[in-house]
């Protein structure tokens, strides 16, 4: 056994059986390395270098990696030797994890569907709305990212990630975010099952919606009949400070996905939270009580970690605790970042926040910055992003859908040490790259590298 593990993890067996462009990303990047224990924010390496993690894998590990009391309940659950699944069976947890996410999430939210993953979730809205409403269309916002199943990426304007796998659902239509005039005009025609948004757009920059858009948004969907729907996958499980971003703006939605946080990372589960009759427009006979499910739906351990993440995230407080530190942290980094041409803004939420650049005034750096930038618009994020890690032994990452913002999402365990580790570190990176030719030397080099590997 121990042959075949030694064996399985290594970079050239994943390359050979599941993605060898992967492992070019992450040797181009320097960042193909094992890691042998992570704790909280920390990873350890086989090597003893020891990583600071300021992504929590876009906002999966809220609670920090590995924490004792889930690992412990998983654990308990394995020893029962319980029913993990079974088809022909009720199980009392789903129940009580779907009564604690009800409670938590307040307002119409009366009734819990289990899945495995975000993008499964956006998938059952998109049925449960149609069935609820009689209509067809689904109106979504410019920018928005909500999973990479094709019916989630028919609710993305991206053409990165849409490619060749079309063709994609009909009746979809698209409207700027934070333009209350567009979504209007879109839901005058009635024809729309549901909008679904982002209370904060993660991957299209933590974008942070207008002053009274999203309760506006919410107004104008019931007045035209149409389902208000919040995909709160990044943003949810306490990681904006309330359990909810929705809470924070004051809107209640017909419905709300959630996954990622949700097990504290170890097991795949998502809910998607609604009312009673958008539920009882698809469960609504014993004949149709079967209508909508999937295989690893209401399993028990991600039920059971579902349960422990959130007896976590309540008992330690760490919505609150997140809130302040990420106050902390934006505090700390517009003092620190004052003066760089080429940050633009700084802004978030909670423990969610973007880091804008923008290109550079001066002419010297403007040509380098201008010139990889020609080789992928992605590059200088990257830079950065390998710097962080290669220098200072961090890991973040750029948005998805705007790659000139660099998103920080650590564990809402912060501490203030780890804090100023990272702000210190951003920095440094910055004023190499504003003050001296290697790091752009470097960038080059790497845009190089990635030509010749042909990756882009």
């Amino acid at each position: 056994m121990e042959q075949l593990f030694s064996k399985i993890t290594k970079a050239d067996t994943y390359a050979t059986y599941v993605n060898p462009q992967w492992v070019k990303l992450m040797d181009l990047l320097e960042m193909n390395v094992q890691y042998e224990h992570c704790t909280g924010a920390e990873l350890l390496t086989k090597d003893g270098r020891r990583i600071l993690d300021f992504l929590s894998c876009n906002c999966v590990m809220n609670m920090g990696h590995n924490h004792p009391a889930i690992i412990q309940a998983v654990k308990s659950e394995l020893d029962l030797r319980g029913p993990t699944m079974l088809p022909n069976h009720v199980p009392p947890m789903a129940g009580l994890v779907a009564e604690k996410l009800c409670h938590q999430a307040g307002g119409k939210l009366h009734r819990v569907y289990f899945c495995s993953s975000g993008s499964e979730g956006i998938e059952s809205v998109i049925k449960f709305a149609r069935a609820h409403t009689k209509r067809s269309g689904i109106i979504h916002a410019q920018g928005s990212f909500h999973g990479l199943t094709c019916g989630a990426l028919s609710l993305m304007d991206n053409h990165f990630w849409k490619g060749s796998f079309g063709p994609f659902l009909p009746d979809v239509s698209t409207v700027s975010f934070n333009d209350l005039e567009a979504l209007e005009t879109k839901l005058a025609a009635r024809t729309a099952a549901a909008f679904i948004v982002e209370p904060i757009q993660a991957e299209a920059g933590v974008r942070l919606p207008q002053e009274n858009y999203l309760r506006e948004a919410q107004r104008l969907c019931e007045r035209y009949g149409t389902l208000f729907v919040l995909d709160e996958v990044q943003t949810g499980m306490w990681r904006c400070g309330p359990f909810l971003a929705a809470q924070h703006y004051g809107v209640e939605p017909d419905m709300v996905v959630l996954a990622k946080a949700l097990s504290g990372g170890l097991v795949p589960i998502g809910a998607v939270l609604m009312s009673e009759k958008i539920s009882n427009s698809v469960f609504g006979s014993i004949e149709r009580c079967m209508i909508h499910t999937s295989t690893f739906s209401e399993n028990a351990l991600g039920l059971r970690a579902a349960a422990a993440s959130l007896d976590v995230l309540e008992r330690e407080r760490l919505g609150e605790k997140g809130r302040i530190q990420g106050e902390k942290l934006r505090h700390k980094l517009s003092g620190a970042l004052t003066g760089f041409e080429m940050v633009k803004e700084i802004r978030g939420l909670g423990m969610m926040t973007g880091i804008e650049f923008q290109a550079p005034r001066r002419f010297g750096i403007k040509v380098s910055f201008e010139t990889f930038k020609a080789i992928h618009p992605g590059m200088f994020g990257q830079v950065l992003v390998m710097r962080l890690f290669a220098d200072h032994g961090i890991i973040a990452q750029i948005c998805g859908n705007n790659f000139m913002v660099l998103k920080i999402t650590p564990p809402l365990i912060i501490t203030d040490e780890q804090i100023d580790h990272f702000v210190t570190s951003i920095k440094t990176v910055l004023r190499q790259m504003h003050d001296s030719d290697i790091s752009w030397a470097d960038a080059v080099g790497i845009a190089r590298r990635a030509l010749l590997s042909k990756m882009f």
